[in-house]
């Protein structure tokens, strides 16, 4: 062997120390090498979410402080990267639980967030493992302490076509205005004490807006010179929708002696927040092109009886945010919903398939290979739009949901040939009559519920026609007469209402 070949004999405390060295580099490099690969808010009346994306799992600790209330959050093994510092910019000021956001370096390797609060909330904060398109996720969850209550939203949602149905609506709830205006939302802009001639709640029904505003609009006005009047009422609905089907007609006299029974269909707008749904080959994203849709068929609905019984629409979701699939069915069991409507856009690996399908619940197995398909991929929406798996309310929703009824199956099935049939009249269908899959979100045991998909947005042409105001115009009123036409040939059961 040659001295250049030679080994070197090194002590052994040298060694040891040697390896430390390395030992350290690499633990600094697994604290401090995560990158933050994106920051979103995602408000909301139901809770505000704030999620933090980055390549490599994050370690946060958070607590809660009083007076005021804020959530303080501890990333470990972060330096203050310029992605974190978004957060500040990306907080609208119109959120209905945050107040504002802080980031700063609380020691040299650990960030400091501070969100500061509205009102008091209930935490969530959780990480979620790398799904779909998204890398590891750090997620908070921001829950009014006092959560909005779904009875009061079904009266409060925008879009009120006419200030007959909100009154009827109100008083068939048995939602008092003096017991709503003891009751208001979880958390009101502040507003000084009503007189006792001055009822919010009762203006609100005879202006079309929503309860608190006009107290709002006083107490703080906008810099206009229209500021001392109240808000405008949301408009009715556009001149297109004279074009569908008038309120049902019914003989004078023949409801004489019948107590009016308020009828209420949910709305479910599929995907939201952080799960986008399907995308078209021109980016349109599912969650946006079906939330307008269900809009539209919203103010259908608020505008229509059925045999002189006012319809009222109620929305899972009303903006873009995630619902976790059981929380939508909980809502609408919350307001006793009499039909229960998801609304959806299909899609596939190819883009030939087109047209609209209509689904309905199968707990022996679906009716195509096709059915447990699409089931299957809608019943992931959980896990892209992120569910806190350790919330005790998700496991006992999820029991509940799982003791669906023959007889609900059974009305579902026939809500969707009426839609199907009405479908057919304004584009193409996928498949000629109701399939069958079990999708979660169509577990109610005691509600009428399909699944609609409207149209295949992976198919270029049905992708710009999702996106045409007056498909979607012509799509709302044709869902509108499966509706009516369901429930003039089987009207609800008559129930008390009251509170």
């Amino acid at each position: 062997m040659t001295e250049a070949l030679r080994p070197i004999a090194l002590p052994r405390r040298v060694l040891l120390r040697a390896g430390s060295i390395v030992l350290l580099l690499g633990t600094a490099q697994i604290a401090r090498g995560a990158s933050v690969v994106a920051v979103r808010i995602w408000p909301a009346e139901d809770y505000t979410r704030v999620t933090i994306e980055s390549d490599l799992p994050l370690n946060a600790r958070s607590f809660m402080v009083n007076e005021p209330p804020r959530l303080a959050v501890d990333i470990d093994g972060m330096d203050l990267v310029p992605e974190l510092r978004e957060l500040v910019a990306k907080l609208q000021a119109d959120d209905p639980n945050i107040a504002g956001i802080r980031v700063g370096q609380n020691s040299p390797t650990v960030v400091r967030l501070v969100i500061d609060l509205k009102h008091a909330i209930k935490p969530q904060v959780f990480t979620l493992e790398p799904v779909a398109a998204y890398q590891h996720r750090l997620v908070f969850d921001l829950y009014p302490a006092t959560p909005p209550d779904p009875l009061q939203q079904l009266v409060a949602q925008r879009g009120q076509a006419r200030d007959e149905a909100s009154e009827r609506a109100a008083r068939l709830l048995g939602l008092e205005t003096e017991r709503l205006a003891k009751t208001s939302p979880a958390h009101p802009p502040a507003s000084p004490p009503a007189s006792p001639a001055h009822d919010p709640l009762g203006d609100w029904i005879h202006k079309g807006g929503r309860p608190g505003e006009q107290a709002t609009a006083k107490a703080t006005p906008p810099a206009s010179n229209k500021a001392d009047n109240p808000p405008a009422a949301t408009p009715d609905a556009p001149t297109a929708v004279a074009k569908g089907p008038p309120a049902s007609k019914q003989r004078p006299g023949a409801n004489k002696g019948k107590t009016e029974r308020l009828i209420v269909v949910a709305l479910d707008p599929g995907h939201g927040g952080e799960d986008p749904g399907a995308s078209g080959p021109k980016g349109t994203r599912e969650k946006n092109v079906v939330l307008q849709i269900a809009h539209k068929l919203r103010e259908r609905i608020n505008a229509t009886t059925v045999n002189g019984n006012p319809m009222r629409a109620f929305m899972t979701r009303d903006a873009d945010f995630f619902v976790p699939l059981q929380t939508r069915v909980a809502k609408a069991q919350k307001v006793r919903a009499d039909l229960f409507i998801s609304i959806h856009a299909d899609a596939f690996y190819s883009p030939d398939p087109a047209g609209a399908s209509v689904y309905a619940l199968s707990t022996r197995g679906a009716s195509s290979a096709a059915a447990r398909w699409m089931a299957n991929k809608e019943n992931a929406s959980d896990l892209v739009g992120g569910v806190n798996v350790k919330s005790k309310d998700a496991t006992v929703q999820r029991a509940l949901l799982d003791m669906s009824t023959t007889a609900q199956i059974n009305d579902s099935l026939k809500i969707g040939s009426q839609l199907l049939g009405e479908v057919r009249r304004v584009g193409k269908l996928h498949k000629p009559r109701v399939e069958q899959a079990n999708f979660a979100v169509l577990r109610a045991p005691d509600i009428p519920s399909v699944l609609v998909e409207t149209a295949f947005i992976s198919n270029p042409e049905e992708e710009r026609r999702l996106n045409d105001p007056k498909y979607q115009n012509d799509l709302a009123d044709a869902l509108l007469r499966g509706i009516v036409k369901y429930f003039e040939a089987n009207p609800p059961l008559a129930r008390n209402r009251q509170i």
